[in-house]
């Protein structure tokens, strides 16, 4: 069984939600109030071991508990995974633009910095 706690960061301005088991965080879910009265849901990760759990699931809906309570007229979005996408269909969202991911591994300048010369 888990545990879930709330807290909020004081650097990034961050609200989210831990998923305990065993006293060890094997889960976490954030959101983040913004101007207009927005709310964007950020990442959520649950650890491997603890995947196919209702983990996830318990951190979603208790956020969203969260958020209808406290931000009654506010927008909420999201970005999400395939994975993720037929549980924010079920709690009303509409799909909106597609997102690919990509990365590129940065590989440093072999011919060294060019600086010019002032001598």
């Amino acid at each position: 069984m888990h545990s879930i706690t709330r807290f909020k960061t004081h650097a990034q301005g961050l609200e989210g939600w831990l998923a305990i088991v065993d006293g060890l965080t094997v889960g976490h879910i954030f959101m983040q109030e913004e101007p207009d009265r927005r709310i964007k849901f950020l990442d959520a990760w649950i650890h491997p071991a603890h995947r196919r759990k209702g983990i996830y699931r318990s951190l979603w809906e208790t956020r969203w508990t969260y958020v209808s309570n406290m931000y009654s007229g506010y927008t909420v979005y999201a970005w999400c995974k395939d994975s993720s996408l037929p549980l924010l269909l079920e709690k009303g969202f509409t799909t909106g633009e597609t997102c690919t991911y990509v990365e590129k591994k940065i590989v440093g300048n072999t011919s060294g910095p060019r600086v010019p010369v002032t001598c």
